[in-house]
């Protein structure tokens, strides 16, 4: 199964619109929503079966027993995340424990232990075609391997598919250094604006350590023409492959406000990217044919 990754430097880029659109016109088969803290592909993916859901542990948290406490103090004094607060007794603030185990092993009682948490849920449609997600939970800080698992469900549950689609975290950080780790491409979708193309290099560092094939597509980009023409001499000088540009559209709004892909209306847009599918599909096999030479 081959992996075209979608990436955006920023929120609000378009990234996850562009993949919705993407999977419509391949009529993918597997495709993964990897934006674990925030979910949003099943709005404009609509499926008719409830997904399978399995609960997701992360990292272990402290839990204290009162009853073995001998209020020595050393589990609050070693806690370097001051996840420990003493009031009628000692507790363990849930949020701010990171599972470190230093309590645990300085506890001369005993009292405390490392407790399996749900830090998320995987979530897993399968019907006609497979769709894999998760939601990350409120202050869990292993959005990075929960990613890990959605696109482990997404593989374990196809074959041979051609090619799956994941929509990727904005950012570089830990969620997207998991979704890059082997997939085949990533489309960045650039937004023509001072931080749209700062966050877009970065992307573009990110995905080059992982020495994965890369495009960009320019989403709005009549909206500053002249950062569009900086994005594409940018990619000029570097090579990397420019796959097309999408207009702004006020069609767009509507299309994702009803539920919708912008492939499924008559708008600007939609039509801008059967050509940036159709240009980045090409790219996409002309590497994977050159990869195997």
């Amino acid at each position: 199964m081959k992996q075209l990754l979608v990436l955006s430097g920023k929120g609000g880029t378009g990234k996850t619109t562009i993949a919705s659109a993407f999977i419509k016109l391949s009529d993918a088969k597997a495709y993964a929503d990897c934006d674990v803290d925030a979910p949003n592909l099943h709005l404009v993916m609509s499926r008719s079966i409830e997904p399978k859901r399995t609960n997701y542990f992360g990292l272990p948290k402290a839990e204290i027993n009162p009853e073995l406490c001998v209020w020595c103090d050393l589990c609050r004094q070693n806690c370097r995340f001051d996840a420990i607060d003493v009031t009628d007794q000692y507790n363990i603030d849930f949020y701010a424990c990171e599972g470190c185990g230093v309590c645990q092993t300085v506890c001369p009682s005993g009292a405390i232990t490392l407790k399996p948490t749900v830090a998320g849920e995987l979530q897993l449609y399968l019907d006609d075609s497979v769709f894999s997600t998760a939601q990350l939970k409120m202050g869990s800080g292993t959005s990075g391997m929960l990613v890990t698992e959605v696109k482990k469900q997404l593989k374990d549950s196809v074959g041979d598919v051609g090619i799956a689609i994941i929509d990727g975290s904005p950012g570089i950080g830990c969620p997207v250094i998991a979704s890059v780790s082997g997939v085949d491409m990533v489309l960045i979708v650039a937004e023509p604006s001072v931080s749209g193309i700062s966050d877009m290099e970065r992307v573009i560092i990110t995905a080059i350590r992982f020495q994965t094939k890369i495009a960009v597509c320019i989403n709005k980009f009549d909206l500053n023409t002249e950062k569009t023409r900086e994005i594409e001499n940018y990619c000029n000088e570097f090579k990397i492959p420019m796959v097309g540009k999408i207009p702004y559209d006020p069609m767009v709004v509507k299309a994702v406000n009803d539920g919708k892909c912008i492939t499924e209306v008559d708008c600007a847009a939609g039509r801008a990217s059967i050509d940036v599918f159709d240009e980045t599909i090409r790219v996409f096999y002309n590497h994977n044919d050159e990869s195997r030479r």
